[in-house]
């Protein structure tokens, strides 16, 4: 107890320069006694005390500047790991860099030696954030925009937000991205997401126009590569999830899973998906219009790798506490950053078989060249044309049908014997 309430320097210097002219001014008897006081509460040896007290009481500079703890080699490590994750912050990425760096030197990425391994493994959060500072990101915000009117088919079904304390992978957020551009007229694609509370697990799925057609693929898709069962659907209140086509194909493949929904007008009901409309969607996209179906197949590719990418590597982290605070911003604290298959993995919910089929593709990918891969494929994405005035596009191009004839449709990648990956 007496550690915690010890003075900082700062409060040292300020109590004695509050004592000084009563100390000057004293007689011998009375600065006997100041000193005896001050040393019970600055902890300061009493010819210290009296030489701080005739002297001058203005902190001087320090002479000579620290030097650096870390060098070049590991802000190199630092910027490729934060690269390959996309710029996670800082609380995300010191967790997992030193296993990160380890895993990209297994792909000949980055040579480490035993002294870098050991300072990566102590950096501190803050290290890592003047780290960050110093590299370029580029990350647009989410437009406000709000949801759409509740319809009919939504009054028996309950509004409000799933717990943050699921402990159970399956109660997913879903919602839908538009990738209209300047101007809603006409078909354009939207991203179809859904993100997993328990684990943070996410799917992304690039579908033209609104359909039920496409968006009874894209579920399709979905459920096909999702390694764990839904227990319960939570979008917002838009027509193209609350429609009675969608609602009787959720009750005939998901009879386990329960429908719920976000309350009108706020987006905090889904606060992971809506984080990840902007980390995982408008990051990489921003607000260019996409209305092609060649875009479409383009962008369900780089959605197939992102889904490598970030459920097996990418960091999360979960609140834990949220504490109030008259006139302050809340207190919040977080557990520590895992990726959402780490999460998935620690909650039992896996088969055994299935876990050993999932990690021996994570440590097969290499990420750094599936993260240049990903931004490769989007450098063509929008570049690729438009579509041209009065051309018709036909979504039934943009289709997974291999989702329905095949049962072994469950990832986006191909293990080979030799360990090496490759994406369909």
């Amino acid at each position: 107890m007496a550690d915690v309430e010890q003075m900082t320097l700062a409060e040292r210097f300020k109590y004695l320069r509050l004592i000084q002219p009563r100390y000057l001014a004293s007689t011998r008897p009375e600065r006997t006694a100041l000193l005896t006081e001050a040393e019970q509460v600055t902890r300061l040896a009493r010819k210290t005390l009296i030489r701080r007290l005739h002297g001058s009481l203005t902190r001087k500079p320090r002479r000579r500047q620290r030097g650096r703890t870390y060098g070049g080699e590991v802000l190199a490590v630092v910027r490729l790991v934060a690269e390959t994750l996309d710029f996670p912050c800082a609380e995300r990425l010191q967790p997992v860099l030193a296993a990160m760096a380890a895993h990209l030197a297994q792909h000949g990425e980055v040579e480490l030696c035993p002294r870098l391994v050991d300072q990566l493994g102590c950096i501190s959060v803050s290290t890592v954030t003047r780290m960050l500072r110093h590299l370029r990101r580029d990350q647009p915000r989410l437009p406000h925009r709000r949801p759409a009117q509740t319809n009919s088919l939504t009054r028996h079904v309950p509004a409000g937000r799933i717990a943050r304390c699921q402990a159970n992978p399956g109660h997913v957020e879903a919602d839908l991205v538009h990738h209209a551009g300047a101007s809603s007229a006409g078909l354009y694609v939207h991203t179809l997401q859904l993100v997993d509370v328990a684990t943070g697990w996410s799917e992304r799925v690039a579908i033209l126009g609104r359909s039920f057609l496409v968006m009874r693929d894209a579920f399709a898709r979905i459920l096909a590569r999702v390694p764990f069962p839904l227990l319960e659907i939570h979008p917002d209140n838009g027509g193209e999830f609350f429609n009675d086509f969608l609602m009787a194909y959720w009750r005939e493949t998901l009879p386990q899973a329960t429908l719920s929904r976000s309350r009108p007008y706020c987006k905090n009901d889904n606060p992971f998906v809506e984080e990840k409309n902007g980390s995982a969607v408008r990051a990489y996209l921003g607000f260019q219009r996409l209305d092609t179906v060649a875009q479409t197949n383009l962008l369900n590719q780089v959605y197939d790798r992102m889904w490598l990418l970030h459920n097996f590597f990418f960091p999360v982290m979960r609140l834990q506490t949220k504490h109030y605070r008259p006139g302050r911003s809340p207190s919040r604290t977080f557990d520590l950053a895992q990726a959402p298959f780490d999460r998935l993995c620690a909650t039992g919910a896996l088969p055994p078989g299935r876990q050993a089929e999932l990690a021996n593709l994570r440590q097969a990918t290499n990420p750094r060249l599936l993260h240049d891969e990903i931004h490769a494929r989007l450098a063509r994405l929008l570049q690729s044309p438009p579509a041209k005035p009065g051309a018709p596009q036909d979504v039934r191009k943009t289709l997974f049908r291999s989702t329905l004839q095949r049962t072994d449709a469950i990832l986006p990648v191909t293990l080979s014997i030799d360990g090496t990956v490759s994406l369909r």
